[in-house]
């Protein structure tokens, strides 16, 4: 589907370009690569897991807040219209994996797909790289946890059943919006709220451990459906449930802020408000790109919310929004390769 190409300036180059008149319509382009490692390491703090596996660059979802926006400008990309519509498809990534999960060295942590794309965006369906990936995992019985929007991840039960069996799985579907309107403003090309509720449904059908993920939460904007965010989630047959504050690292905050003003120009000032006295005064993240916490009374009143109706709905607690702790391997157990 074509879109307007609009990228914020890219921080790596020394000029910009603006166009006089309005901007072209965009399309889908795909581009393919081989890579030479697909387990990317994290070292930060703010996140439980350590390792994680991204099949594609990019993500036709197109949600505005998505803070993995700027990843694409390393490839000389924009972080706007670029992220969305230029696919980069990593196409031997099972047979790296394979690689890496069969050295000495690897101990069997657990790896999570993804951190900075939608394994089971659109073009999955043609590629089946995320399968793949998983079968992998599945043959060493390497632990698995997965996030994603996409209704197409019931097309892989097999595996994660396959995977629960041999090792640990579980499955996180953010939801951010109850409404599908509201999601389809923000969220434009991922599937509707309704159609992750149902998701939800199919997996814990088959006994698999699904949770919610309230992520991101945009006050002003999306804070007051959390409520009924975990009420069908848990009707669905969730079993545990986070939420997590958004972030604007970087060039995401001038595409979050065209997308919220075009889409919610009554409820932009207010969004902002909140932000500014959840933040200390402070919306922009650093270029360190360590993630900035909530603070203040509004902070506090959204928590709150969100533990009395967790409770109350009997799901689960978890510390972030990708709901792994990071693995201790049992030094104790014997070398397999």
């Amino acid at each position: 589907m074509p879109r307007r190409a609009e990228n914020p300036p890219n921080p790596w180059h020394g000029s910009h370009v603006e166009l006089l008149g309005p901007p072209p319509d965009v399309e889908l382009e795909v581009y393919e690569e081989e890579c030479k490692s697909i387990l990317s390491k994290n070292d930060s703090d703010d996140l439980p897991f350590r390792f994680s596996v991204n099949p594609y660059r990019g993500c036709f979802h197109g949600c505005a807040y998505c803070y993995a926006r700027p990843t694409h400008e390393y490839l000389d990309w924009g972080a706007g219209t670029d992220f969305d519509r230029r696919i980069v498809v990593k196409t031997n990534a099972a047979e790296v994996l394979r690689r890496q999960l069969s050295s000495r060295a690897w101990t069997r942590e657990t790896i999570v797909f993804s951190g900075v794309t939608d394994c089971y965006q659109p073009i999955e369906a043609a590629y089946g790289i995320t399968r793949a990936c998983l079968e992998a995992c599945a043959e060493f019985a390497n632990p698995v946890s997965v996030v994603t929007k996409g209704a197409l991840c019931e097309r892989d039960v097999d595996v994660f059943e396959r995977l629960r069996a041999r090792a640990t799985f579980d499955i996180a579907i953010s939801v951010p919006f109850a409404d599908d309107a509201d999601g389809r403003a923000i969220e434009p090309f991922a599937a509707p709220p309704s159609r992750r509720f149902e998701t939800i449904r199919r997996l814990a059908d088959r006994g698999l451990p699904v949770s919610v993920a309230i992520a991101p939460v945009i006050p002003g904007l999306n804070d007051h459906q959390i409520p009924e965010i975990l009420a069908r989630a848990a009707d669905a047959g969730a079993w545990r449930a986070s939420l997590t504050l958004l972030r604007l690292p970087k060039t995401v905050l001038p595409v979050f802020e065209s997308r919220l003003a075009e889409a919610f120009p009554d409820r932009t000032k207010k969004v902002w408000n909140a932000l500014t006295e959840m933040r200390d005064g402070v919306i922009q993240e650093s270029r360190t790109g360590r993630r900035m916490r909530g603070t203040g009374t509004r902070w506090r009143m959204i928590a709150q919310l969100f533990e009395l109706h967790r409770k109350r709905l009997g799901l689960a607690a978890s510390d972030s929004a990708v709901f792994v702790e990071r693995s201790r391997p049992d030094r104790r157990q014997g070398e397999l390769f």
